[in-house]
């Protein structure tokens, strides 16, 4: 084996070390599935890698001479450059991923940090008002019938066409809306109509515990909430339609 494909391959493999690590805190911390699906972030994410993983190695295996007086800052230069390229992709994710899942009355809303309106910001919980970097977190924003200050910014909401579930302000523990998500939890028995059956019966074979389910609303792809409905509960988020798709 010749230095070069042997530096070509010891930078091959850290990279794809490297790779690993950061597809392990995309999809399992901040994108945990099926989310990374609903908001579309797998395919644009993986090719990104993949073009980090090839062209630094190659890099180095066109570079790379033995005795060859800049080859410290060739290889130095490469490894800024592809470093500074996966930082910028993992920025672009961190901006995107879902940091709310909030109920919103009669359904689910995917509320990523880039979408938080941080007007009012100071007078949400303060639970609230950073979101985590350990994966999404689920919360309700408050009935129609709140407090004169949640009713008012709701309003606000519609008059300024953001959508309520934007605002951390109005959140709420998703507990305190158990009555609401008993209410409008539908029969699972509906969504035959929009998932063939090879695809619905594993999913539902899996959560025996659920019994009705909400439309979860995503920028790529609507999801299905699962709910135990007499308790008012999540059971799971799961890649089901929760309605036709064209």
């Amino acid at each position: 084996m010749t230095p070069r494909i042997k530096a070509f391959l010891i930078h091959l493999a850290i990279s794809i070390v490297v790779a690993l690590a950061a597809m392990a805190l995309v999809f399992g911390l901040w994108y945990p599935s099926p989310l990374h699906a609903a908001l579309g972030v797998t395919g644009i994410f993986l090719l990104l890698l993949a073009v980090d993983v090839v062209l630094g190695p190659c890099l180095t295996l066109v570079v790379f001479k033995p005795g060859k007086k800049t080859l410290v800052f060739d290889l130095a230069v490469i490894v800024v450059l592809q470093a500074a390229a996966l930082v910028y992709g993992l920025y672009t994710v961190a901006e995107g991923r879902p940091a709310w899942l909030v109920f919103a009355h009669d359904r689910f809303d995917v509320v990523r940090v880039v979408d938080i309106n941080t007007e009012h910001i100071d007078e949400a919980a303060s639970e609230y008002r950073h979101p985590s970097w350990f994966g999404p977190q689920w919360v309700a924003l408050p009935s129609f019938n709140g407090t004169q200050a949640q009713n008012s910014l709701q309003l606000q909401s519609l008059l300024t066409g953001n959508k309520a579930s934007t605002y951390p302000a109005l959140y709420q523990p998703l507990a305190s809306q158990k009555t609401g998500i008993r209410v409008n939890a539908l029969p699972l028995e509906r969504l035959a109509n929009y998932n063939p059956t090879a695809t619905l019966e594993p999913v539902l074979a899996n959560h025996p515990q659920a019994d009705s389910w909400l439309p979860l609303n995503a920028t790529q792809q609507d999801m299905v909430v699962l709910i135990r409905k007499e308790q008012g509960e999540v059971v799971a988020l799961v890649d089901l339609r929760p309605w036709y798709v064209d």
